[in-house]
């Protein structure tokens, strides 16, 4: 199962992240944000909330209950 162990923002909608299978890059996250219509995620287009992210439950995830599983943010690198 894929985790992520680390995650780092840069700059922008970007984070460096790295995984239990020792993946390691830039996760580029613009667009998706830009393409889900979902209010709850439209919310992380402000770079404030966008960067105010932990990890818990093994993934990124944001104050406001969005996460993303952690295959879709490696497809992200």
């Amino acid at each position: 199962m894929l985790h992520v162990t680390k995650a780092v923002y840069l700059d922008g909608y970007r984070i460096l992240v790295e995984f239990n299978d020792d993946t390691k890059g830039v996760a580029d996250f613009s667009k998706k944000l830009k393409n889900d219509s979902r209010l709850v995620v439209s919310q992380l287009r402000n770079v404030d909330e966008f960067k105010s992210f932990s990890i818990q439950a093994h993934t990124i995830t944001w104050s406001n209950g969005v996460d993303f599983a952690p295959e879709m943010i490696k497809e992200l690198i």
